[in-house]
């Protein structure tokens, strides 16, 4: 299971690594880091997604070089036999890109979770809280690519021939059908020939937690026959909200690692 709930983690606070990574859509002028500053889960650190996203592209939250990611992760203090739990405050639920980097990269899934309803529902129930910034000691750390997690634009095209995997769009139906103009600047409206689209918020109540596995399952079955499929790649506009569903699915089909199309809208609807 990919979650784990409040009240566990309250119990294992100094038995874990917790990271908050808070983003937040550009349009929301909300800062993840400002807000954690402020106000986060003790001994948690904060892991910013656009500065540890590739940089040298114009496409955002793109996965950086091996070499990069273990800088990262060692500079955080985490050693590759922690077990992690990622939070957010977002509503994008932005934990769930950070909980597919270290998938990608090497990190054993039994020890890399999300905190279910993140810091909403933690705050919600009145749970300990800080704006102490942890003292870090930099570890070693060292990562492996798991690169058949991530798909190309080039892989996208041929699939629409080849069929070898299903693309579910995480997008909201309006982007997906094209009946909206998208966010960003320089993107044609419309979708991936043959992919589908999940809402990710569809997958999420309002107190921003997951639903139950009897619902998500409900949800997936309308765009796929079997969720005991495993080459189900996840789209979306720049990469976030496809974690979500990845997620999400990973709490049905529990031998599923989360695949990715990386470049997503912000790539394949370029002008």
């Amino acid at each position: 299971m990919s979650l784990v709930e409040t009240d566990w983690l309250e119990k294992n606070l100094d038995n874990v690594k917790i990271i908050d990574c808070s983003w937040h859509m550009p349009q929301t002028k909300r800062s993840g880091h400002e807000e954690y500053k402020k106000n986060h889960i003790p001994n948690s650190i904060f892991f910013d997604l656009d500065k540890n996203s590739e940089i040298e592209t114009d496409l955002p939250h793109m996965l950086v070089s091996l070499k990069r990611w273990e800088n990262i992760v060692s500079e955080m203090g985490i050693n590759n036999d922690d077990m992690i739990v990622i939070y957010d405050n977002s509503d994008v639920i932005s934990a769930c890109r950070c909980w597919y980097n270290f998938i990608f990269f090497g990190h054993n899934p039994e020890l890399v979770k999300v905190l279910n309803g993140g810091l909403k529902k933690w705050m919600k129930e009145n749970k300990v809280k800080d704006d102490v910034i942890p003292k870090i000691i930099k570890t070693k750390y060292k990562a492996k690519e798991i690169k058949n997690l991530v798909k190309s634009k080039k892989e996208i095209d041929n699939n629409i021939v080849e069929k070898n995997f299903v693309v579910i769009d995480a997008r909201s139906i309006e982007r997906f059908k094209g009946d909206v103009k998208e966010p960003r600047a320089g993107l044609r409206s419309g979708n991936i020939e043959n992919s589908t689209c999940i809402p990710f918020n569809f997958l999420i109540n309002s107190d921003k937690t997951f639903k139950t596995t009897k619902e998500i399952s409900k949800i997936f079955h309308k765009n796929l026959n079997d969720v005991s499929l495993n080459d189900v790649v996840f789209s979306c506009g720049s990469g976030v909200t496809a974690c979500v569903l990845a997620l999400a699915y990973s709490l049905i089909n529990d031998k599923y690692l989360p695949i990715i199309y990386d470049g997503s809208w912000a790539e394949y609807g370029k002008i």
